[in-house]
């Protein structure tokens, strides 16, 4: 079987050779005829008062780069010029039927027709294929080329942006007048395109253009084909924006710590470098331009400065936290505004076992009472803050023991001197008074000492619980922002996502 395949195979270059061979005599009579008497300056007009006629047309079949940076465009491009030349027409009959033949570019007439914003280092990048020549004088040049073309790149909206790149072709010395430029399309040929990973492609609309310049008064003609782009915005969302919601998040939850956790302040420090890193990877991705803040830029700003603003407010919440009676007093603005008015505002309520100051006023004319009621009061029922009837019971003590002495006194066999008994009633009652100066001399400094000792507990509770008015402010004011900061960004792009 390979055999016959072998011989069948043989058998056709054969033919095609022979077939070759009688078309080769005509082919190169022809191409004697045609180019022996040819002129490649001659500009192949029948009528040199009239222009000679153009039709362009482009196939984009792949866009292999767009370098943001320096804002260039690379394409892979197969150009399309047809244009008829009447010293190139002969009759078939003549030649053996040969109705076209292919003859190198730089045989023949063509139009130097090149791309005005190219930026390439030899400038015109394109193949020089052969011409398809037919017998009717019509020349079809398809020359393919890598071009680079110079693109304004808009990073708005970076990532979610649309590109309009220009590739703007004309010839480069003939005008209107001469060369006659004319569109085969209303846009470029897409069929054959290859997909690019970051890039989708949403059209190639071409326009024709007559420009007059101020320098010369004939018209100049171009060809100007845009290319239309949109950035696959999926790597973009999952990899730079879902990180940057996540570590603003965490930002937030980390004001639902307590306030006397040491990590509450390093965790803060850690966000704030990781956006750093991810602000330096989104600037190595855009070029250096000022004309325009992308909104990716914008967006990474926003959180970096919520992230700052959470690292001040927790150095301000543990400030607070360990703050104490010696060092900081609160002001009376201050106990209102985190004492009074934010709790209400808020609906938090200080625990059971704290002391709850909801009017300070009607606390103030209390402490005054209490005050005169103490004033009215025996001196150790004012140390020991107990009931006024301490000094009805020493009385009665008092009358009991001078009572007792004066029954001694009668029942005695031998009556004591008047002055023995002054001195004995004087030393019980006196000298037991001075040891109860002592008892109450040492209870009120324990006493005092254990009011203050209360009273700065309660300044510091005061101050943690400001402390923690402040930890769910922020918390609340923080997740507003990261929450509103984000769905603007995403609702005033002009699309989210693009697979």
């Amino acid at each position: 079987m390979n055999t016959i395949n072998s011989v069948v195979i043989e058998i056709s270059i054969l033919l095609i050779l022979v077939k070759e061979s009688f078309q080769g005599p005509h082919e190169k009579r022809l191409l004697h005829h045609l180019l022996d008497h040819y002129n490649t300056l001659e500009r192949p007009a029948a009528n040199e008062s009239e222009p000679l006629q153009i039709s362009l047309g482009m196939t984009l079949m792949q866009i292999i780069d767009v370098d943001e940076k320096n804002q260039i465009l690379t394409t892979n491009v197969w150009l399309q010029m047809e244009w008829s030349d009447y010293n190139l027409r002969w009759n078939t009959s003549e030649f053996g039927n040969v109705k076209d033949i292919r003859i190198p570019p730089h045989r023949i007439w063509k139009p130097d027709v090149l791309m005005y914003n190219s930026a390439d280092e030899g400038f015109d990048s394109t193949f020089p294929t052969n011409v398809v020549v037919r017998n009717n004088g019509s020349c079809f040049y398809l020359p393919p080329g890598i071009f680079k073309s110079t693109c304004k790149i808009d990073i708005t909206w970076f990532p979610f942006d649309d590109q309009k790149c220009d590739m703007k072709f004309g010839s480069w010395t003939y005008n209107g007048f001469m060369l006659d430029l004319q569109l085969n399309a209303d846009e470029g040929d897409t069929s054959s395109f290859v997909t690019n990973g970051e890039w989708s492609l949403l059209g190639v609309p071409a326009k024709r253009n007559v420009i007059y310049y101020t320098c010369c008064p004939e018209p100049y003609v171009d060809v100007t084909f845009t290319i239309i782009i949109r950035r696959r915005t999926l790597y973009y969302f999952f990899n730079l924006i879902v990180p940057c919601v996540l570590i603003a998040s965490m930002a937030v939850l980390g004001f639902t710590l307590p306030p006397d956790s040491g990590e509450k302040l390093s965790l803060g420090v850690t966000i704030l470098l990781s956006l750093t890193v991810f602000l330096n990877m989104v600037a190595e991705t855009m070029p250096a331009t000022s004309d325009a803040v992308p909104l990716l830029g914008t967006y990474f700003n926003c959180i970096m400065f919520m992230v700052a603003s959470s690292v001040v407010s927790t150095v301000i919440i543990l400030n607070y936290h360990h703050r104490c009676a010696d060092t900081h007093e609160m002001t009376p603005w201050l106990r209102s505004v985190f004492l009074t008015w934010l709790p209400w505002i808020l609906r938090m309520q200080r625990p059971a076992d704290k002391v709850k100051n909801k009017n300070l006023f009607l606390n103030s004319k209390m402490k005054e009472l209490e005050m005169k009621e103490r004033s009215s009061k025996s001196l150790l029922a004012n140390v020991l803050d107990i009931d006024d009837d301490f000094r009805q019971h020493t009385v009665t003590a008092t009358t009991t023991i001078a009572s007792g002495m004066g029954s001694f006194n009668r029942i005695s066999s031998t009556p004591a001197p008047p002055h023995e008994d002054s001195t004995l009633f004087y030393n019980a009652c006196f000298g037991s008074h001075r040891e109860l100066s002592l008892i109450l001399k040492e209870l009120r400094f324990i006493t005092e000492k254990m009011n203050e000792d209360k009273e700065e507990d309660e300044i510091k509770k005061d101050w943690k619980y400001a402390a923690m008015i402040v930890d769910r402010l922020c918390l609340i004011i923080f997740t507003l922002f990261t929450i509103i900061a984000t769905v603007a960004v995403l609702f005033s792009a002009p699309h989210i996502i693009v697979p």
